[in-house]
Formats: structure tokens, C-alpha cells, sequence
């Protein structure tokens, strides 16, 4: 028998990563601001749970190092960079969130022609 079940592709013997918490994969620009740093940077999120997410970021950055990222429909959340790996950084939240608050869509003027109500004669 080889060494990996044929159920998945974690070895015989060995226990899944730590991860409990389910991930939704998705495309979301948010700013990021690194403390020690000045300015914010836009990153795309490619997943987000509860507890953090995953961010394409290309500059170097410690582990450990304490963000924070604006989310849309979410805000502002604090958290540390918890891995770096070709061009991605994981970044763990303090608080949890409710990730499908930034799948909703944003609100915004209504689209289509506007129309005006006729103006009454006074004649």
C-alpha cells in the first residue's frame, strides 16, 4: 500500500492541517496597512474565513508583523501576517468576522434612465 489514502492527499498516519474553519475562495481587492509602514496597499483576497484570509502580496513581509485590512461590507480588521509564500501572505484576524458580509453586493445608485414626473399645468 503507498503511503497516501486514496481518499485525499494527506499521508496515512498523519492528521489534516490545523484548519477548522471552512474558506470561501473569491476575488476582492481591500486595502491593506502594515504597521511600521507608511501608506496603504491594495491586495487581491483569494480566500476569506472567519478567522483570516489569504492576500496576493509581492514585497517581503515578516511573520508575525500586525496588519490591518479594510474589507468591503465587513471594514476594518486587525490582524498578523501568520505565513509568506511565493507571492501570498496568510494574515490570522484577533477577532473572528462574518465573511459573507464581503459577498454582498455593494449598494449603489439605482442604474437605468431616470424619469421625471410630467409637471402639471396650471393653465
Amino acid at each position: 500500500m503507498d503511503q497516501f489514502s486514496k481518499d485525499s492527499f494527506v499521508p496515512e498516519g498523519q492528521v489534516a492541517a490545523k484548519r477548522t474553519k471552512s474558506r470561501d475562495s473569491l476575488f476582492l481587492v481591500a486595502s491593506l496597512r502594515i504597521t511600521g509602514r507608511p501608506g496603504v496597499t491594495e491586495v487581491r483576497v483569494r480566500n476569506l474565513s472567519s478567522g483570516g484570509l489569504m492576500a496576493e502580496y509581492l514585497h517581503p513581509i515578516d511573520i508575525g508583523t500586525a496588519v490591518e485590512i479594510e474589507l468591503r461590507g465587513v471594514g476594518k480588521v486587525i490582524g498578523e501576517v501568520a505565513w509568506t509564500a511565493a507571492g501570498r501572505i496568510g494574515i490570522s484576524f484577533a477577532s473572528p468576522i462574518d465573511p459573507m458580509q464581503a459577498r454582498k453586493p455593494v449598494s449603489g445608485p439605482k442604474a437605468g434612465p431616470h424619469k421625471d414626473k410630467p409637471i402639471k399645468s396650471i393653465l
